[in-house]
């Protein structure tokens, strides 16, 4: 069965649930909207079905946000009105400039809180635009966009609440061992060089960042969802950890010589069945082991190399099945977890905020030049979409979803709002005309695929036909707004179809100057936090780079390859740190006379040229390693700068092969 006939006529129950809380918290909004006599009623109605999310924690932070959104763009309006009321030009400058900082600021937040941006940005338009003939009644409007606004959040938060109530705190154990459980596989992946590795490589990195956005979620759910959410970002930066530790035991493996390697197979195998079913028993079992053979003087320093790194894996593995089950019962972790930090690109904002701004402009000019009175509702829809998609990479896609959502939306207005209700008066009436439409729009919003087409056809749907307790039919004026409607968003998604700025190309680039960047900084930054901070920022990185590989021509399909290089030094300079640390040795000007060499190498990027830069440096910081009392901290600060030493020549190389300087 087709996916949108499956969405509508063969629901799930949440769906079902979803759509029934989703109407009732609408038309309790419309129904107290009309009956304390707002300007607006359909205000109240759209923000319910704006706010309407499956769980709760979702639909109470996504209100907040967008109240405080709602509230900065009250201030801005009038503050825009009382500067540039009677200079029209200067009023929509000043308005897209807003949109484009706004819009930048959502790009750079990368976070649940971004909405806040959104809302602020295009409420300024909603409320400015149409007061612009009537400046002196921006104040009155403001009010009014508010109290309807606030009451839709109010309701739609209630009916979520107190109505098949699905908590995101309750599904976060499961996502987290889901996500724990990829990451067991990908490390065992890694281990063993699987072909799949670059698969299940991504496959953990996105769900590490998807469980851990759930957390800003669950910390509206009371005692318990803050205490998971707290768990999550510990489990996040274990799972981290243990792909970082996989990764640098593979490269390990690979500088042995075969006859090492074959000798070092049988602790391999066990590591990787310890891994196969990982419980607490097996693995505590298995790490002494490991240990002890590190210590025998008849292997070779690659081989205790290898084996050290192994026991390190397998307590990264104890470690996030202890945050696993401090996720799974609620409880606080022993260490204070630090949140993961995305990765967040300026020069990009900027360019996705000047797009906004831009497409903004167009269709001002547009208006000025025609006096349409119905062009004031298409800059309106412009504004509304900049604000929404100018940001995302599949803006234009979701533009169209919602293009098509508002051509189902102008015949089924029609038939409701210019057939039927001229002929009911009675809010039952009213009720049953517009919640049967708004019922299956609500069940296809609970079906990710046609999503955005759904939210569309309701929201348009709502505004076409606008309840209010005098009803007014205009057949003229319903078709004004129809075309306002296309013009509007046909004007956004053209912008994103002609303005295509993020080149898979360009931003690859724009990616490995930022891992630079971090890798430099990762030198002096404190460790207290380091490994989320770095590991976030790459998961980050390397699901974008993911997201281009298809699109990029072969020679430059490297740049994936220049993440994961980029990933493996960063890991291999907080594994140096971290041993360091551990190590409590004086070596302090040694190590900072290392680290400060190590910075100025990577100042300058990896090229053909510099693929020695890291050999003289290294031999002097191994010297004062091998002076130093024997101990497992110690031998692994000895593997890292050799495995630092190895990752930049590998790094070098892979700059002269496919696209030169870096």
């Amino acid at each position: 069965m087709p996916i949108t006939l499956q969405a509508l006529f063969a629901p799930d129950r949440r769906a079902l649930q979803f759509a029934i809380k989703t109407l009732l918290g609408g038309g309790l909004a419309l129904w107290l909207a009309l009956r304390w006599g707002l300007e607006q009623p359909a205000w109240a109605l759209m923000t319910a079905f704006i706010v309407a999310q499956p769980l709760s924690g979702m639909v109470v932070q996504k209100g907040l946000a967008r109240l405080l959104g709602t509230l900065v763009g009250t201030i801005m309006s009038v503050v825009f009105m009382g500067l540039f009321a009677q200079t029209p030009w200067l009023f929509l400058l000043a308005l897209a400039l807003w949109l484009g900082l706004c819009t930048a600021s959502s790009t750079m937040l990368r976070s649940a809180w971004s909405y806040s941006f959104v809302l602020a940005g295009y409420t300024v338009a909603i409320i400015a635009l149409p007061a612009l003939a009537h400046p002196l009644t921006v104040f009155d409007q403001a009010v009014a966009r508010c109290t309807e606004i606030c009451l839709g959040i109010l309701c739609a938060t209630a009916t979520s609440a107190l109505l098949w109530p699905m908590r995101v705190e309750q599904q976060l154990a499961d996502q987290a061992r889901a996500a724990w459980q990829s990451g067991m596989n990908a490390a065992r992946a890694t281990l063993a060089g699987d072909g799949q590795a670059r698969k299940g490589l991504l496959e953990i990195l996105g769900r590490i960042v998807a469980v851990d956005a759930q957390r800003e979620h669950a910390w509206f759910e009371g005692s318990l969802g803050r205490q998971r959410a707290r768990s999550i970002s510990g489990l996040s930066q274990k799972l981290l950890m243990l792909l970082r530790i996989a990764r640098s035991v593979r490269r390990q493996w690979k500088q042995l010589e075969p006859r090492e390697a074959e000798q070092l197979r049988p602790w391999m195998s066990e590591v990787q069945e310890a891994l196969a079913s990982p419980d607490n028993a097996t693995l505590q079992a298995l790490r002494p082991r490991l240990l002890d053979a590190s210590h025998d003087p008849l292997i070779s320093s690659a081989q205790s190399f290898c084996l050290a790194r192994f026991t390190l894996l397998l307590d990264t593995a104890l470690a996030a099945s202890a945050a696993l089950k401090a996720v799974e019962e609620g409880k606080e972790t022993v260490d204070p977890p630090r949140t993961l930090a995305p990765h967040r690109d300026l020069s990009l904002a900027l360019v996705f905020g000047a797009r906004s701004a831009l497409a903004f402009l167009v269709v001002s000019c547009f208006w000025l030049a025609t006096a349409w009175p119905a062009a004031s509702g298409a800059l309106l829809l412009t504004c509304v979409v900049c604000s929404l998609f100018a940001s995302r990479e599949n803006g234009a896609q979701i533009g169209m979803s919602f293009m098509r959502g508002i051509f189902l939306a102008i015949p089924a207005a029609f038939f409701v709002g210019q057939i039927l209700l001229p002929q009911w008066s009675s809010f039952a009436l009213l009720c049953l005309g517009m919640g049967v439409p708004l019922f299956f729009g609500a069940l296809g919003m609970a079906n990710p695929q046609i999503g955005a087409t759904a939210t569309s056809f309701c929201l348009h749907f709502i505004v076409l036909i606008s309840p209010l307790n005098a009803m007014k039919f205009d057949v003229a004026n319903f078709f004004n707004s129809a075309q306002a409607m296309v013009i509007g968003v046909g004007a956004a998604v053209l912008a994103f179809r002609l303005l295509i700025l993020r080149n898979p190309a360009w931003h690859g680039r724009r990616l490995l100057v930022a891992t630079l960047h971090d890798l430099v900084r990762l030198t002096r930054r404190n460790l207290r936090g380091a490994e989320s901070w770095f590991g976030g920022r790459m998961a980050d990185r390397l699901l974008q780079l993911a997201r281009h590989y298809p699109e990029l021509p072969e020679p430059a399909r490297s740049r994936w390859d220049d993440g994961l290089l980029g990933l493996d030094i960063g890991d291999e300079l907080l594994h140096l740190r971290l041993s360091m640390a551990v190590a409590q040795t004086p070596v302090s000007a040694a190590q900072r006379r290392y680290l400060d060499q190590l910075e100025t190498v990577l100042e300058q990027g990896p090229a053909g040229s510099r693929a020695d830069a890291l050999e003289h440096p290294s031999e002097e910081f191994l010297k004062t390693l091998y002076a130093l009392p024997a101990s497992d901290a110690v031998k692994l600060a000895q593997g890292a700068v050799l495995q630092l030493q190895s990752s930049w020549r590998a790094w070098c190389r892979q700059q002269e092969e496919p696209h030169g300087l870096a």
